[in-house]
């Protein structure tokens, strides 16, 4: 401890650059090394910067340098590099969601805790100032008591701007387990646990095409859901209502609302990791911006690694694999309420993540 934790990141695609960007901010953090499917994008990575060697996929996950995986592979592969990655006796800290199924995403956590070490997955925008500064108002008891809350994100499709966009239409992709994480991350961490789900979900389209990149104009199939909504029962009462839609154009519908009984809470994309908190309460006649209290200041994406690299022996991470887990049992439940058409038991548990002291950068012990 006391050392930065070495990074290897496995994947080079579009989302890279995000980590990249802050990773010269996290003293927590070094990375050694990087890896792709394609060699030359790994290698033009490399040459960007010192120090970092391009490898293969096999070759970073078994180098006795790299301390922790950052799995940045379509959501089909997060498991199977996950595991090669523990396996090796590294932890692992994956983009979202852990897995495309809790079957899967259950083999990664056991295996990690076999192994001692640790897993965390995206989305560490909770731990940014606009959800924290929400969650303070809500444990300093502003609204009172939580009734309900609402999420909703609506767009027309990723199509128009990915360049390879198939995985999203496809099992394992749609807007709940694409867009959902952030969401639904964002009310476990706001107002605990999901207990019960009511889904259900449709689609509008069987076919897109590709609005940009080397294969614009190009047609691809829909064989996933691509509009669900659902209501969540959070294990202190509280009802939660999704919308997660690939398939509508557009909402002035605030991301996220919390509703108490004694005020409302307009809460900031969860998909960013700052914005406006706003307050309304009983009585009161106007909406008021509420003072940036809590989380992590200017944070981006690699802020919730640095966060694991300061978790306490024996505590989960904040943005660790259990919350990854129970929101992937929270989004699996919805789906599998849409097919069945009758509400589902979440079976998991978590504990409600520890709130994030407003604080400039995390820092490792």
């Amino acid at each position: 401890m006391g050392k930065p934790l070495k990074v290897g990141i496995v994947g080079c695609g579009a989302i890279i650059a995000q980590y990249l960007a802050n990773f010269p901010r996290l003293d927590a953090l070094s990375l050694v090394a990087v890896a792709d499917l394609d060699p030359a994008r790994a290698q033009a990575v490399a040459d960007d910067y010192d120090g970092v060697r391009a490898l293969g996929v096999d070759e970073l996950l078994a180098d006795p340098e790299v301390d922790l995986v950052l799995n940045l592979t379509i959501p089909a592969a997060h498991a199977e590099v996950a595991l090669k990655a523990i396996a090796a006796g590294k932890s692992v800290y994956g983009e979202k969601p852990l897995a495309t199924t809790t079957d899967e995403a259950r083999t990664v956590l056991e295996a990690a805790s076999a192994a001692g070490v640790l897993v965390g997955c995206a989305p560490d925008t909770v731990l940014g100032t606009g959800i924290q500064t929400a969650r303070k108002a809500i444990d300093d008891g502003l609204i009172g008591a939580p009734i309900s809350a609402s999420a909703t994100m609506v767009t027309p499709g990723h199509e128009r701007w990915h360049p390879n966009p198939d995985f999203y239409y496809q099992p394992g992709g749609g807007p709940l387990l694409d867009m959902g994480p952030y969401y639904v991350s964002a009310l476990v961490t706001l107002l605990g646990p999901v207990v019960s789900v009511t889904g259900m979900a449709s689609h509008t389209r069987s076919e897109r095409t590709i609005g940009s990149g080397p294969r614009q104009g190009e047609v691809i199939p829909v064989t996933f859901d691509s509009h669900v909504t659902g209501i969540l029962q959070h294990a202190n009462g509280a009802l939660s209502t999704l919308l997660m839609s690939f398939d509508a154009v557009n909402s002035k519908a605030s991301n996220l609302e919390i509703h108490g009984e004694l005020g409302s809470l307009a809460v900031p994309d969860p998909n960013r990791f700052d914005g406006p908190v706003e307050l309304f309460v009983l009585g009161g006649d106007a909406w008021e911006t509420l003072p940036v209290s809590a989380g992590y200041v200017d944070s981006g994406r690699g802020f919730g690694i640095a966060d694991l690299a300061g978790t306490p022996a024996g505590t989960e991470p904040r943005a660790g694999g259990k919350l990854a887990f129970h929101a992937l049992d929270v989004m699996e439940s919805v789906l599998e309420s849409a097919r069945t058409g009758t509400a589902v038991a979440v079976e998991s548990m978590v504990a409600r993540p520890e709130p994030v002291p407003l604080t400039a950068v995390p820092t490792f012990v």
